[in-house]
């Protein structure tokens, strides 16, 4: 192995490698699935409309320029633009299932069956593969042929039913837990899948749909109501499975809509609240019965909260967070997408690097969390439609110019 290639696997650049993925995907719950396995170095092809691509890419309506929807959802992969409405389009898909080891789609139900490329189509064309798909509602559901987007799966899939003010109407929570909550679920499924293919051979079908999805992210709601035998409840700040007081955001000096901090004392640690008691100054309250145990504060929230708040109000949420967690107490600024933006150790850490991008130029990108012998993997740029038609149709099915040239010329490819 050279210098650059062990360089290159120390980012988790090397995982993958040799895995071709074919990417029928768009918007986000795809997209964020097969970008996960690209930054693990699979080459992810995407297949899209010569007539415009992915619609994410003209979400934000700039002519000629990638919305930056689409540029974090699609780095370092690879764009062909295919009409599949051709049947000579038709084919050339298929015979590019046939050099792929996964293939994953989340057009609306029945889409892609329709376009004659559905699990029966491919499988008998490669026998081998990994066909994944995502939809919004399960096969067997009563719903299964309904459209759904990250907020309907939100809704249907209980995370909106716990995310509000107590007493007020369910909210979505602002991740986009049904799309890439979901593409994530898929990701790692796809991993396994992987991994038992190489013992014996054989491909698979995933599916999985957003809804169901979603109960996995709400388990802790599920074991409050197997403890209550009620539904879940909204939280506010504060969590569904049980509320300890101080336990939400406290406002801070500036007034801004997010001058707060999230300060936590957990019931399985009482040194939290007794090493709040010393930062907020109120030692004397150490021992004190009316407040010493996580059920006796729990009769008086407005009391204890209003100790809190009267020390928060006195500080920036950055210098709260520092003195409430050099205290040793969990605490964390509300931070806003701008401040984290601005934050200099993140782009420092490869956390969200500054891509150059052919057209839309500088862009700081939102990537890969995970650092793998200290490095996250590397990115580059989400790819310009049909940038790579020439090398994918050459490197997957030996196409020489002359043919390339031919789809070219009879409105195959783009």
């Amino acid at each position: 192995m050279d210098a650059n290639t062990a360089d290159a696997r120390l980012g988790g650049q090397g995982c993958l490698n040799g895995v071709r993925i074919l990417d029928l995907t768009q918007f986000e719950a795809g997209p964020s699935c097969t970008e996960a396995l690209a930054w693990l170095g699979a080459e992810v092809v995407k297949v899209e409309n010569p007539g415009g691509g992915d619609p994410g890419r003209a979400l934000g309506g700039k002519p000629g320029m990638d919305d930056p929807y689409f540029l974090l959802f699609n780095a370092n992969k690879k764009s062909i633009t295919v009409n599949l409405k051709d049947p000579k389009g038709l084919q050339l898909v298929k015979d590019l299932a046939k050099q792929a080891d996964v293939m994953v789609e989340n057009f609306a139900p029945g889409a892609i069956e329709r376009l004659g490329l559905g699990y029966d189509v491919v499988r008998a064309i490669n026998p081998s593969i990994i066909f994944c798909q995502v939809k919004g509602f399960g096969e067997g559901s009563p719903y299964e042929k309904n459209l759904a987007f990250d907020m309907i799966a939100q809704a249907c899939g209980g995370t909106m039913s716990i995310t509000g003010e107590r007493d007020g109407r369910p909210l979505k929570p602002g991740p986009s837990l049904g799309d890439t909550g979901t593409g994530m679920l898929l990701a790692i499924s796809i991993l396994g899948a992987l991994y038992r293919r190489k013992e014996t051979g054989q491909g698979d079908h995933l599916q999985v749909a957003m809804q169901d999805a979603m109960l996995h992210y709400i388990r802790i709601a599920f074991a409050a109501q197997y403890r209550t035998g009620k539904a879940a409840l909204r939280a506010a700040d504060s969590s569904v499975s049980a509320t300890t007081p101080p336990m939400g955001t406290f406002p801070c000096k500036g007034g801004g809509s997010n001058d707060y901090v999230y300060i936590f004392t957990s019931r399985a640690n009482p040194e939290h609240w007794n090493r709040l008691l010393k930062v907020i100054g109120r030692e004397a309250l150490i021992g004190d019965p009316r407040y010493d145990t996580p059920w006796s504060r729990a009769e008086r929230p407005d009391e204890v909260n209003g100790m809190i708040t009267e020390w928060t109000r006195q500080h920036t949420k950055h210098e709260a967070m520092e003195i409430v967690g050099a205290a040793g107490i969990p605490a964390g600024a509300v931070l806003d997408t701008m401040e984290l933006s601005q934050d200099p150790t993140f782009e420092e850490r490869g956390i969200m690097p500054v891509i150059d991008h052919p057209v839309n130029g500088k862009f700081k990108m939102v990537a890969w969390p995970v650092r793998f012998s200290g490095r996250p993997p590397p990115v580059t740029p989400a790819p310009v439609l049909g940038q790579n038609n020439e090398d994918v149709l050459a490197s997957w099915l030996g196409l020489g110019s002359g043919d390339v040239g031919s789809l070219k010329a009879n409105g195959v490819i783009g």
